[in-house]
């Protein structure tokens, strides 16, 4: 691919942008968007499925089984950001993107990574109370509470990157070649100058939509395991089994988003291949594992979903015969 930027710019006076990070993966690109391709289907199918049978079956209609979905909607949203424009840079023998394409892209990307922390802190407040204060639950958990804790998981991210997508939106770029697979934060280092304010607003950001709600989550699956612990063997496995792989897939996603913060403003080239690897985690790993830790694993879902499955099976068995 030329890095010649002379066509950069056209009659209508919008920028665009070349992916340095496709031309690695143009010698097999058709089975990169053949793999692509099939996780992003697996990833619409699963989650879309959990959705479902939570939507379809009023017994699952209760804050936490209501809270799953809407984190389960949310990676698919985050998908769908992310992979169809890929899909498209593998079939495409130039792999560039408008400036306002990509800061679309960016601002639904970490918009929608924060939403996440934010649902999942939802669940670890409706876990709390559900174990810790028991009585008071009803009381606290009301329809009214569930739609005020589903809005601000996402107005509240987006309101901050509204102002910061506003900033970048002005800024004049020295460099039109990202070295990423689409566009996330790495894209910043195209600017002639970070300015201040940007810096500055995305720390705030990380802290208040990254930060307090993992503290807060960790706060509350320890008092939660702290209570288990004083019950019987029975109820710490259980609590054990349910509470620390969230730990576990919260903390490494905080882990890898937080790289993806710092890293554009390390003056360290880091290899592609390594940014590479801290990339995907972020569009693959959580939006694959949430149905199975976050939907499967919950006793009433997956009960459901054998249910179906028996029932479907039994239903074509008596078609058979008769």
């Amino acid at each position: 691919m030329s890095g010649n930027c002379n066509f950069l710019m056209d009659e209508v006076n919008v920028t665009y942008l070349i992916f340095e990070g496709h031309v690695e993966l143009k010698k097999y690109r058709y089975l990169y968007f053949m793999l692509v391709f099939i996780v992003y289907i697996l990833i619409i199918c699963s989650n879309s499925t959990i959705v479902y049978l939570i939507w379809k079956h009023p017994n699952l209609h209760e804050p936490m089984y209501i809270f799953i979905a809407a984190l389960l909607m949310n990676s698919v949203l985050h998908s769908t950001n992310i992979y169809p424009k890929l899909l498209i840079d593998f079939l495409s023998e130039k792999q560039i993107t408008s400036y306002q394409a990509c800061l679309v892209q960016y601002f639904l990307f970490y918009v929608l990574v924060d939403s996440e922390f934010l649902l999942l802190t939802a669940m670890a407040y409706d876990r709390y109370v559900s174990i810790c204060k028991p009585l008071q639950y009803p009381t606290i958990m009301r329809k009214q509470t569930i739609n005020i804790l589903l809005a601000l998981a996402w107005i509240y991210p987006a309101c901050h990157f509204v102002a910061l997508t506003t900033i970048c939106a002005n800024e004049k770029l020295c460099s039109f070649t990202l070295k990423v697979i689409f566009c996330n934060n790495t894209f910043l280092k195209l600017f002639c100058a970070t300015p201040r304010a940007l810096s500055v607003l995305g720390v705030i950001t990380l802290f208040n939509n990254v930060g307090v709600p993992v503290f807060f989550i960790i706060y509350t699956y320890t008092r939660i395991l702290k209570i288990c612990y004083r019950s019987s063997a029975e109820v710490r496995k259980k609590a054990a089994q349910t509470c620390l792989p969230h730990l576990l897939l919260i903390i490494n996603h905080f882990i890898l988003l937080t790289y993806d913060v710092i890293i554009v403003r390390l003056e360290y080239d880091f290899p592609k291949a390594a940014r590479l690897i801290m990339t995907l985690p972020l569009v693959v790993y959580n939006p694959l594992f949430n149905p199975i830790v976050y939907g499967l694993k919950m006793k009433e879902i997956l009960n459901i979903s054998r249910g179906c499955f028996v029932n479907r099976k039994l239903s074509n068995v008596t078609h058979i015969n008769l």
